[in-house]
């Protein structure tokens, strides 16, 4: 007899996955507690490296049915939802998203409509990373210094190419200035960089 599931994830701790779970309960999914799996993971993650959805994986039979709210849930990227429900699929598990109307994804209406709109996400993650392209572009050819601002000051960096140069080692000149090692690496880098040229 099939069985149903429920996967509820948020992304941080100060998230809930109650509404999920009330989401599904509302549209008239009578899912077991045993058979609803949350996890505080972020969206970022693969399906893959996500312990709860793991343990799903293992739980989970030919004919049972996995509700979602949304596609996100599922995977990071477009490419992760579309593997994710093929794998789902290919052991006989069927997906709804109840953001979609209830399709079932793995039906040829469900997978055109899934992957209309992971490409509709896909683009807009695109647009995002184009346009933080541009800023940046345009604020290096306006003159700003972007990243981080240098835990050193202009003399600080001197002196420590000064000690440097005098032999005292990286790490030496690191608890000098209470810095990290990669921090006076860059100083040091700089200079020869500015003697070269």
């Amino acid at each position: 007899m099939p069985r149903t599931f429920a996967y509820a994830r948020v992304s941080t701790t100060g998230q809930t996955t109650e509404n999920q779970i009330q989401e599904i309960q509302a549209a008239g999914f009578n899912v077991e507690p045993r058979r609803i799996i949350t996890e505080t993971v972020s969206g970022s993650t693969a399906i893959a490296q996500r312990q709860g959805f793991t343990r799903l994986m293992d739980k989970l039979e030919s004919g049972d049915f996995l509700i979602v709210t949304k596609l996100d849930r599922l995977g990071r990227d477009a490419i992760d939802v579309s593997s994710t429900v093929k794998a789902l699929a290919e052991i006989g598990v069927r997906v709804h998203c109840l953001a979609l109307g209830g399709v079932d994804l793995a039906s040829s209406a469900g997978t055109m409509t899934m992957n209309v709109l992971n490409a509709v996400a896909q683009f807009e993650r695109d647009l995002l990373i184009e346009r933080t392209q541009s800023g940046l572009m345009r604020a290096k050819a306006e003159g700003k210094i972007l990243g981080r601002p240098s835990t050193l000051s202009d003399k600080q960096k001197q002196d420590a190419r000064d000690d440097l140069a005098t032999g005292i080692s990286v790490s030496a000149v690191a608890r000098k200035f209470a810095t990290s090692r990669q921090t006076i690496m860059r100083v040091r880098d700089e200079g020869s960089r500015s003697v070269r040229s």
